[in-house]
């Protein structure tokens, strides 16, 4: 029975009682005697409490189900309303919990369009400031240095001055070129890239330890990315933000294949403060590889920051690897031929 009849009976069974009361034996005086009005009130009231739990009983599956609504959050997918309640409201549970997940799959596929864009934005910013600002701060150091070779005592010095801040700019340019692009990622791996993101964070007032445990797996590309981008938006904060002296980055196995980073610092912790775009940004990151990020309070005080990298990311890396073995092996030996090359060609290759 649909709710809209369950709801039109339950108030044409109260109507026809009052009727059948009015019709029946029972009469009222005029003026209305002590016992008759208790008898009227008690009526009265015996029907309202039972329309009001019949009611209530009848539309909790949707408060239930406005409850989970206000309560869903879209960066921590997998929550689904409990399809309860006869006819319409299951009906609609069920509509809800489709909805939701369609919403997921389209935020993830989003959210992943835009982390690649903004990867390959950072990607072409970092080679500009490699190729055309470090380029030319390199030849504006070269005339400084001539300059100042053949400049008189007294102009020496601040030409040396000059080519110290020059200097300077440039290996600022560079480390902001390796937080936007980490060539070393691609080039040396994951472990190599954390042991120096750490060193990048480490300074006088803060101590940046990594440990790196026995047997960590390789990742694939994308799991390794996202990995470390969660690892520097941590160092990031806890630098800036949590007034941390200490900051440990682990990285290790679970025993069910998994690859866990832990970033735990010393600070002052989150509190009551909302998550901001770097934690949305973490956990955005964190779904597209399905990995669970968990930010919380640290045993001792601080915050940790805790990826868990699903076994999936392992095991297809090490496909990867195995494919790529094969085919290495497979391929027919080539001979190589080298060409000596004259005038200045050989001097123009790309950088």
């Amino acid at each position: 029975m649909s709710l809209y009849w369950r709801i039109f009976l339950l108030n044409a069974a109260v109507l026809v009682t009052a009727v059948l009361l009015l019709l029946g034996p029972v009469t009222v005086s005029t003026p209305i005697l002590f016992g008759e009005a208790v008898v009227l009130l008690a009526g009265l009231a015996a029907m309202l409490i039972a329309n009001a739990v019949l009611l209530r009983i009848g539309l909790a599956p949707l408060g239930r189900l406005t409850r989970a609504m206000s309560a869903v959050d879209l960066l921590r997918p997998g929550s689904r309303a409990r399809v309860e309640g006869p006819g319409e409201v299951a009906d609609l549970t069920m509509s809800y919990n489709a909805m939701l997940g369609r919403l997921e799959a389209e935020r993830a596929g989003s959210s992943a369009r835009a982390l690649s864009a903004q990867e390959a934005e950072r990607r072409r910013i970092a080679q500009e400031l490699h190729d055309e600002v470090g380029q030319t701060l390199t030849a504006v150091l070269l005339q400084l240095k001539h300059a100042a070779d053949r400049a008189p005592d007294p102009l020496r010095e601040e030409l040396h001055q000059v080519q110290e801040t020059t200097r300077t700019s440039l290996d600022e340019i560079r480390r902001i070129a390796r937080r936007l692009r980490p060539g070393i990622l691609e080039e040396l791996g994951l472990h190599s890239a954390l042991r120096a993101l750490t060193a990048e964070f480490r300074s006088g007032s803060l101590t940046v330890r990594h440990v790196i445990g026995p047997g960590v797996p390789r990742l694939d590309d994308a799991a390794e990315l996202v990995v470390y981008r969660v690892a520097q938006e941590a160092l990031t904060n806890a630098a800036r933000h949590a007034r941390a002296t200490a900051v440990e980055v682990h990285l290790a196995v679970r025993p069910d294949g998994a690859v866990r980073l832990l970033v735990r610092d010393d600070g002052r912790g989150i509190g009551a403060a909302g998550e901001g775009a770097g934690i949305q940004g973490m956990r955005e990151r964190a779904l597209l590889i399905g990995a669970d990020l968990a930010i919380g309070g640290g045993p001792q005080g601080g915050t940790d920051v805790r990826l868990d990298v699903p076994a999936v990311a392992t095991a297809a890396a090490s496909a990867h690897a195995a494919a790529t073995a094969t085919e290495t092996a497979a391929a027919p030996e080539t001979t190589t031929t080298t060409t000596t090359t004259t005038g200045r060609g050989l001097g123009e290759g790309k950088r």
